[in-house]
């Protein structure tokens, strides 16, 4: 080689330089960001597209919050779309499609739809349309007859409190508070049903004023795909499922199968915002975004579980891969989104300060309330499991492969099966992270994201450096 090798960074061999800066509270601080084209997040936060790590319970918890969740993509086509579905249903201004059941329902059909669905009422419809009553989870209670049907235990229509459609938000609350009702049906002039307003999603929209949502009010969800296989069938199906994204999921992005993926998906879906990944280098960024995609993951082995670079030899470290992919990326508008190796609120502006728009968190993330992963209790404290994409076990399943010696050694795996400290709820977590965000930000002189990326200032340091940035020479008392 006669070229020198080039010396690649992460977070822990920098820090930023603290500059003048004229911020004097931390609520002067601006965390908007891009997600890709047509989407911002109050806070630039995504959850990772893991098992252990985003379904639905995550990604409505995230959108809430401002940022927004990928639903990872090992699940049945029918399992992925009522995930998203599941999210898209949380909260909406009106709901356009409530849940009902029809007039010959029974009991038992009644009992089956909410146990499978999750709601706590259903309004019974005739076969027009039109509302006939409503039928909550208390009715049901203790009802031994579950061939009944459904119309002799409903409150029927004369006794309910329904507005026209069209009805405002104001008004509609109004209506909710003077009769102490928690559902208001929306009818037309005939008596059909045509949406739903509830005092849930009201109290929802005061309670999460940053909320990432669509153009109807209801919570901004995505979901991965890969690049084999059924992709294509899944991509259309969480398309009609009314996803707000789809991220392209592959290791190793600068691949001809990636940007193959890329341009069937956009031929067969459209205008849905894409986001694909993941890439280390300045000519994977290019490539893909000459592809189509509308946004760019970058990170090729930093992450908690992974052990690609172990086990290929193959990454580059991630801050030198976010600083690089987003200069590349810069020309075209196309945002990045740091993914894998944040394990502090200060990794995190060291990320977007490199030039990421936003970054997507596992680790952070797996531990808390809301994550799928399974709860563990080792030694009187409470962990949650966390594994990588890529890991023995979770390739062995994606293959469906039977659980012997033989077959698994077909497997190399590129990540490992982990044990993570329970950390609460997904809100405590992100308070702290945005709260040392807008704290880093505020040192180096920037109010908004895009400040954050003209003003820092890196320096790098040394080990002694590291050593003298953490707790020294005192006993912890936590």
């Amino acid at each position: 080689m006669s070229e020198p090798l080039p010396l690649g960074l992460t977070f822990d061999d920098v820090l930023l330089v603290p500059q003048r800066s004229g911020v004097n509270t931390r609520r002067q601080v601006d965390t908007r960001a891009r997600l890709c084209k047509d989407i911002e997040l109050a806070v630039p936060i995504v959850s990772a597209s893991m098992d252990s790590v985003t379904e639905s319970g995550m990604a409505i918890a995230i959108a809430r919050e401002g940022g927004i969740g990928i639903i990872h993509r090992f699940l049945t086509i029918a399992d992925h779309v009522g995930e998203v579905r599941r999210v898209k249903r949380a909260e909406s201004v009106v709901i356009d499609t409530p849940y009902t059941v029809g007039i010959e329902a029974t009991v038992r059909v009644a009992a089956g739809f909410m146990d499978e669905h999750g709601p706590a009422s259903v309004l019974v419809l005739d076969r027009d349309r039109r509302l006939l009553g409503i039928v909550t989870a208390r009715d049901l209670l203790f009802e031994d007859d579950l061939d009944r049907p459904i119309t002799t235990v409903m409150t029927p229509r004369e006794r309910l409190i329904t507005a026209p459609v069209g009805t405002p938000v104001e008004e509609a609350k109004r209506i909710l508070h003077r009769h102490r009702i928690e559902k208001l049906p929306l009818l037309d002039s005939e008596g059909r049903l045509v949406g739903l307003i509830t005092s849930r999603d009201i109290q929802n929209r005061l309670r999460y004023p940053q909320a990432t949502k669509d153009r109807r009010g209801r919570l901004r969800v995505g979901a991965a795909i890969g690049v084999r296989g059924d992709y294509l069938e899944r991509a259309q199906a969480l398309v009609e499922a009314e996803v707000d994204v789809l991220v392209i999921d592959i290791a190793h992005g600068h691949s001809e199968l990636a940007f193959a993926t890329v341009e069937a998906v956009r031929a067969r879906c459209g205008d849905i915002p894409l986001i694909a990944g993941n890439v280390a280098t300045p000519e994977g960024t290019r490539d893909l975004i000459a592809s189509g995609a509308d946004g760019i993951k970058v990170g090729v082995g930093p992450g908690s579980t992974c052990t690609t670079r172990i086990v290929t030899g193959a990454g580059v470290p991630q801050l030198t891969a976010i600083l690089s992919c987003a200069e590349a990326a810069a020309a075209s508008g196309v945002p990045v989104i740091a993914d894998g190796g944040i394990r502090t609120s200060g990794d995190l502006v060291k990320a977007l300060a490199a030039g990421a728009e936003t970054a997507m968190l596992g680790n952070l993330l797996a531990g808390t309330e809301e994550s799928p992963g399974s709860s563990v209790t080792r030694n009187g404290r409470h962990y949650k499991v966390y594994r990588g994409m890529a890991s023995l076990w979770t390739s062995a399943e994606r293959r469906d492969l039977p659980q012997d010696d033989e077959l698994l050694s077909e497997i190399v795996p590129e990540g490992i099966e982990a044990l993570v400290p329970y950390r609460g709820r997904v809100s405590a977590v992100l308070g702290q992270l945005i709260g040392g965000l807008r704290s880093g930000m505020s040192y180096c002189g920037a109010t908004t994201i895009g400040e954050l990326h003209r003003n820092a200032r890196f320096m790098r340091v040394t080990d002694a450096g590291v050593r003298e940035s953490m707790p020294h020479d005192v006993d912890a008392l936590s």
